[in-house]
């Protein structure tokens, strides 16, 4: 028996029959689905071999898979950058690992951001989605002891939707926390007595 991702669950069961009745697709395959999980984080080029470990350590534990070191491709004396110098990582995650990641982003680790009000609705123009994430302890699996500098991480979703409302639409029902727009304030008339 092969296991499902519960996230994986709850699109199949839940998300495609919402969204073929609220964009009135005729076949389940017009739906739009996700398609990757890329998680990037960048290296200060003048880091050790000690914070470039820790780095692709705590991704790895992150992502649940060992990410790609990123070299830079030229030198550049202004930054002080030689060519191939380590200057980031990033991981790709499709199948059953996005879901998992997909759902302890959702589930887990937003929610635990202090002040939280939701992440924004804008999208790329061609149905993807970008969250950028200040500090990645925010994830419970990161033990925050072992932590000796705290690191920025992107993460983008990658989908298979046309529009951005089909995405966002598509993000939604997935638990994805969006921010409220409120609209314009409404006048209120009280009535004399």
């Amino acid at each position: 028996m092969s296991y499902t991702p519960s996230l994986r669950k709850i699109y199949i069961e839940q998300v495609v029959p919402e969204l073929m009745k609220l964009r009135g697709y005729k076949n389940k395959h017009e739906v739009p689905r996700l398609v990757k999980v890329n998680v990037n984080t960048g290296i200060d080029a003048e880091a050790d071999k000690n914070v470039i470990a820790d780095t692709q350590r705590d991704i790895t534990v992150l992502a649940g898979q060992k990410p790609v070191l990123a070299k830079s491709r030229k030198a550049i004396a202004n930054f002080k950058l030689k060519q191939g110098q380590v200057v980031g990582c990033h991981v790709t995650l499709r199948g059953a690992s996005m879901w998992e990641f997909l759902y302890r982003l959702i589930a887990v680790a937003l929610p635990t951001i202090r002040d939280f009000r939701g992440m924004s609705s804008k999208l790329d123009g061609q149905g993807n989605y970008t969250i950028g994430i200040t500090d990645h302890t925010i994830f419970p699996e990161i033990t925050v002891d072992n932590v000796k500098k705290h690191i920025g991480v992107d993460i983008t979703i990658v989908t298979s939707a046309k529009t951005d409302d089909e995405a966002r639409d598509l993000l939604r029902l997935l638990g994805m926390p969006f921010r409220r727009v409120e609209g314009p304030a409404k006048p209120t008339t009280t009535k004399a007595a």
